[in-house]
C-alpha cells in the first residue's frame, strides 16, 4: 500500500503540472477521485443553486459514494497518466 499512496502522490503533483488545462468534466473527475481517496464518501451539505461550483463539485464527488479510497487512488492515478501520455 505504501507504493500505492507514493504513486497517489505523484500523480497528484503530475496533475498540477500538465501541459493542458482539463475540460470541465475532467477537472470534476480528478476533484472527485482526490476527494474520495483522501477523505472517503461525501459530507456535509450540498451547496445551493446560488454556488453552481460548489454544487458541481460536491455532486461530481458524490457520485463516488461506496468508492474505497484505495479505489479511487487507483483510479486518479490512471486518470493523470492518460492526461500526461502515459507517463507513471
Amino acid at each position: 500500500m505504501e507504493n500505492l499512496d507514493e504513486d497517489f502522490e505523484y500523480a497528484v503533483d503530475r496533475s498540477q503540472l500538465l501541459d493542458r488545462k482539463p475540460p470541465t468534466n475532467v477537472l470534476l473527475d480528478l476533484y472527485s477521485l482526490y476527494k474520495q481517496a483522501t477523505v472517503g464518501d461525501v459530507n456535509g451539505e450540498r451547496p445551493g443553486f446560488t454556488n453552481a461550483r460548489g454544487r458541481a463539485k460536491y455532486d461530481a464527488w458524490a457520485t463516488r459514494k461506496g468508492m474505497s479510497q484505495n479505489e479511487a487512488k487507483r483510479a486518479y492515478i490512471q486518470l493523470v497518466d492518460e492526461l500526461d501520455g502515459g507517463e507513471s
